[in-house]
This record gives C-alpha cells, sequence and structure tokens, in this order.
C-alpha cells in the first residue's frame, strides 16, 4: 500500500512539473500566414515567460526588431520590426525562461506579400 501511495505522489508531481511549462499559444503574424504587413511581432504565453532573445530573418537575412516588451515575465511579448521589410518568407526565434525557471524556444514564420 505504502509503495502505491508512494508512486501515485511522484507521478503527480511529474505531472504538474510537466505541465507547468509556459508555451507559446499564439503568434501574430499567425505561424506560416502569408501577410500583406506586418506592424508587430507578438507571441502570447500560456503563463509568464521571461522572453530573453528574440531574432528575425529574411530574405536578406537578420532582421533587427525593436523590444515592445522588456526582460520582465510577461503573458504576451512584443516587437516592432522594421518599416521597409522586403516582400518574402521570415523566421522568428525565441528563447525565455517559463514561470517554473525552465528554459523554453520556439520559431515561427510567416510570408510577406507583395
Amino acid at each position: 500500500m505504502r509503495q502505491i501511495t508512494l508512486a501515485a505522489i511522484v507521478s503527480g508531481l511529474t505531472v504538474t512539473g510537466v505541465l507547468a511549462h509556459s508555451k507559446a499559444e499564439k503568434t501574430t503574424p499567425a505561424d506560416a500566414a502569408s501577410v500583406d504587413a506586418v506592424d508587430v511581432i507578438a507571441i502570447e504565453f500560456d503563463d509568464l515567460m521571461r522572453v530573453t532573445a528574440v531574432s528575425m530573418t529574411g530574405p536578406e537575412g537578420l532582421v533587427g526588431v525593436e523590444r515592445e516588451t522588456g526582460m520582465e515575465p510577461v503573458s504576451e511579448f512584443r516587437a516592432r520590426p522594421p518599416d521597409d521589410l522586403p516582400a518574402g518568407t521570415y523566421t522568428v526565434d525565441w528563447r525565455g525562461l517559463s514561470a517554473d525557471g525552465h528554459p523554453m524556444q520556439g520559431t515561427f514564420s510567416f510570408t510577406l506579400a507583395d
């Protein structure tokens, strides 16, 4: 009986630990979307996330983005791309620390139409 109880507790802690990681729920632009313009790069998380790095690459290489969101934990990260982006496919890579302190990362892409 004691072994079953201990196994149930350990199993419960393991499931809770896995569920505690923050994850990206929505991006702007949406992943794989084709858009006519990009005013903001945004990532919405299901729990607080401290985004420690973000980069965007496009048809001409690395693109500078200006963070609107600081280094504090947030449920939505925002950055502004340059106004004069050429048409093409763009990829956004991010890294951060979830609310439980685990390192997280993600990628999404979109196509800017002519």
